[in-house]
């Protein structure tokens, strides 16, 4: 038994190697097509970090941590472009970048087993740094600004045939919650913005989430776990939407059903999983983008 074990931790091992081995463009195409395109709209470079980023006594410089511009799109097998184009964007956290957080937490496969025909939008955010800065997508229309780019893309490259924006699902970990709340607040789209999901993000800009909350009527799903540093910020918002009788659902992830998913709208999990297992240790994600209202991939 012991044996086998051992194969297989040696066999996942080789395969995530094999898979970091291909460029992001060739590693998904059987679930569809990938193009990592450079934007000036992406988050950086940006002139807050043109001196690097200094936390806990080291210095995460310019070049190697804020200078890549690169967005990755995917788009699915079966998508089949409409009047107007869904899209789900995605954060990552500290530490991480577009390639490892793909492989890592599988947001590739599990997008494409949500079925939803909608267009995957990752741009790269601080690379390999502990920082949650934004770049320019803190700043006033910078997510309308990257939709716009995206779209511009993929009609020259005829990919689509239109320039409007249908619903936008926002997700992040982690640190992007930071990203995540300027997206909602200033990003230029508000209005598209249909979900919010925060995989133990919860950190600060409340304020922000809060208003969103109380002035549109997207869906807010918040996953959070004992020890990510995000239960005491959670239990608050709750406790003030509790003062505002603001009705919400909370549930332990081990008794929550779908069902649960697709018929609130301000959803809070509490979770017995790690930080980093919120995102794919249950398929989470894919079963939040099937209960979304986006439209399905029709065959």
């Amino acid at each position: 038994m012991k044996l086998n074990i051992f194969v297989i931790l040696i066999l996942v091992v080789i395969s995530a190697e094999l898979s970091f081995s291909q460029p992001l463009t060739e590693r998904y195409k059987s679930f569809g097509e990938m193009f990592v395109p450079k934007f000036s709209s992406a988050p950086f470079p940006h002139p807050e970090r043109k001196n690097g980023h200094n936390y806990d006594g080291n210095t995460y410089s310019a070049k190697e941590h804020y200078s890549d511009s690169s967005v990755a799109i995917f788009i699915p097998k079966g998508f089949k472009p409409t009047e107007k184009i869904n899209f789900v964007i995605y954060f990552h956290g500290w530490n991480n970048n577009i390639d490892s957080a793909c492989a890592q937490f599988n947001l590739i496969e599990q997008f494409s087993e949500s079925n939803k025909n909608a267009i995957f939008v990752f741009p790269e955010g601080p690379k390999n740094s502990p920082d949650s800065f934004g770049g320019k997508l803190e700043e006033k229309d910078g997510l309308k600004n990257l939709i716009d780019d995206v779209l511009k893309y993929l009609n020259e490259n005829a990919k689509l045939n239109s320039n409007k924006v249908g619903d936008i699902f926002l997700a992040g970990h982690s640190g992007a919650y930071r990203v995540i709340s300027f997206c909602v607040m200033r990003g230029g789209l508000t209005a598209n913005i249909s979900d919010v999901v925060l995989f133990d993000a919860l950190y600060g800009q409340t304020e922000k989430f809060s208003y969103w909350i109380n002035n549109f009527n997207g869906r807010f799903i918040d996953i959070y776990t004992d020890n990510g540093g995000t239960k005491e910020e959670t239990e608050n918002l709750m406790d003030d939407l509790d003062a505002w009788q603001i009705p919400y659902f909370k549930s332990e992830e081990s008794q929550l059903k779908i069902n649960d998913l697709k018929n609130n709208r301000l959803i809070f999990i509490h979770t017995g999983l790690s930080h980093n297992q919120v995102i794919s240790g249950k398929n989470q994600l894919k079963n939040y983008l099937k209960t979304s209202k986006l439209s399905l991939i029709e065959n």
